[in-house]
């Protein structure tokens, strides 16, 4: 004879006697999903949690996970979430339930919340999982661009360093704007008290705004040349042009398009403007990523100035970036042809020669762009950009020692150029592990030039990798107020959102991923 069913509950307890009947019916939905009858899996699983007894904190997790994979199936996002929420309650480390509640939230377009899941897996995996890392990176992507769209269009223009702008036109050898004013354009009269450019022979906003380039005067540029236009005075397509290259020097390339493109079809104007024009707006157009435009100007600019070394030269670093490198070499070829004193067309045809090489693993090629770089950086001991691409490819040899002496040689020709103490620094890090120094070098960066974004950028980098996140997220935002296009902020967003949802799983979960 059997113990009445109020006997055996006072001796084994009324959840001990539930909890095979919700294991029985968890095992019936198991049955129900492999069959594909999702609805009868639900009802099951509902059935498993309703008699699965409080205390069983990994088994309940379970149901609820299990009843979130049919929700799944039925493309019940909301419903995949909540379950998922309730797992992760019970189970706060269950990779299973965070990256469905992940894609869940993906689907509902919850990218903030989907990242900080997803963030929470690829750290419990230990970064091994492809799966989890390419939703990581497909969602920051995504705020990133979004993010940066939002502020990009209402962020205060800001001109870059000097350095920067003298790099910038360094580039250029047939650029009539940013050659000298000639003796006949400009007095010898005195500046005024506030350091205003000197009288120019005429009343021109251009030769003014030439003076104020002279003089690194550089935010009156735009309005001066803005007054040469308004006037239509002799040299409002040389106006127009400059005005355009400060707008893009500050960010704005919505502003000097308009310009670019006025130079462009002034069929009248001096070739070496026009081509000048094609030149910069096909760049601005590789920046915003569309390669089909910025091909069609360099060879527009090709067309209608075949000897100008300037298009040759930049239309190469549009190859490389294509990863076109024997078109590049072309192109390079064809700028030293025109300028055989183009040390930086030489450098960066040594330096695609020598990616190509690598790249490619063929260790003779590789030793041949080597040799290279010792002729270049020895026919032109002045190119600073010679030293600082060669000590590039002298890391990558591991030759780090030489690499250093290759940055001295840069910061001794160019003491104000803050990306090359950037690079010394990150050579410390990968050559020494000497965390110390390279941050002293990336700190004397940002203090040379406080407007580096390069600098900001690897600070946060390394910061991450410390386990600063709150540091790192600052460094980020300096440098996301400092980026130069659209394309730069998303990146950068990207990277302080990252940073921000490793805090968030911190404080959630109390997780951290491993650190230096």
């Amino acid at each position: 004879m059997g113990y009445p069913l109020w006997h055996v509950t006072v001796i084994f307890g009324e959840n001990e006697i539930k909890f095979p009947f919700s294991q029985a019916a968890k095992n019936k939905g198991n049955k129900y999903f492999k069959a594909g009858k999702y609805e009868q899996a639900i009802q099951c699983y509902t059935e498993a949690i309703s008699l699965c007894p409080p205390e069983k904190n990994l088994d309940l997790s379970t149901f609820y996970q299990n009843r979130a994979a049919a929700y799944e199936q039925l493309q019940k996002w909301t419903e995949v979430a909540q379950d998922c929420t309730k797992a992760v309650e019970l189970n706060p480390k269950y990779v299973k339930a965070l990256f469905r509640r992940a894609k869940a939230h993906e689907k509902l377009d919850n990218k903030k919340e989907c990242l900080e899941d997803v963030t929470a897996v690829c750290i419990l995996e230990a970064f091994q999982n492809q799966q989890s890392m390419l939703l990581a990176d497909k969602v920051l992507k995504l705020l990133g661009k979004e993010k940066a769209k939002e502020k990009y269009k209402n962020r205060e223009p800001l001109m870059p360093s000097p350095q920067f702008i003298k790099s910038y036109f360094s580039s250029f050898t047939d650029d009539i704007i940013s050659q000298p004013l000639l003796k006949g354009e400009k007095s010898d009269e005195d500046k005024d008290k506030e350091g205003e450019a000197s009288e120019v022979k005429e009343n021109s906003g251009y030769l003014r705004a030439k003076q104020y380039m002279e003089e690194e005067n550089y935010d009156k540029i735009i309005s001066e040349s803005t007054k040469e236009i308004e006037a239509k005075g002799k040299y409002m397509a040389e106006a127009l042009l400059l005005r355009a290259t400060f707008y893009l020097l500050i960010g704005n390339a919505n502003a000097a398009k308009p310009d670019l493109d006025q130079v462009i079809s002034m069929e009248g104007a001096n070739v070496k403007l026009r081509a000048n024009a094609l030149i910069k707006r096909g760049s601005m157009y590789m920046q915003q990523q569309q390669p089909v435009l910025s091909t069609q100007d360099f060879n527009m600019a090709a067309d209608i100035d075949p000897q100008n070394a300037d298009v040759y030269h930049h239309r190469g670093q549009l190859k490389i970036l294509l990863d076109q490198v024997e078109e590049a070499v072309e192109d390079f070829d064809e700028c030293i042809r025109l300028r055989p004193d183009s040390a930086l067309a030489q450098a960066q045809k040594c330096f695609a020669l020598y990616r190509q090489a690598y790249t490619g693993n063929n260790p003779l090629p590789v030793q041949v762009a080597m040799k290279g770089f010792e002729d270049v950086i020895k026919k032109f001991p002045k190119c600073a950009e010679g030293y600082a691409l060669y000590a590039q490819a002298l890391t990558d040899q591991q030759q780090f020692g030489k690499a250093d002496e290759m940055y001295d040689k840069c910061i001794d020709l160019e003491p104000d150029n803050a990306t090359t103490y950037v690079h010394k620094g990150l050579l410390q890090l990968q050559w020494k592990q000497d965390l110390d120094k390279g941050l002293e070098l990336i700190s004397k960066a940002i203090e040379i030039d406080n407007k580096c974004d390069f600098a900001y950028e690897t600070m946060g980098t390394i910061e991450v990798q410390r386990g600063n996140l709150d540091k790192a997220i600052e460094m980020f935002n300096k440098a996301i107020n400092l980026a130069k296009s659209e394309m730069e902020m998303a990146h950068l967003y990207s990277l302080c959102d990252a940073a921000y949802a490793q805090t968030e799983v911190a404080k959630k979960y109390g997780l951290k991923p491993p650190t230096l």
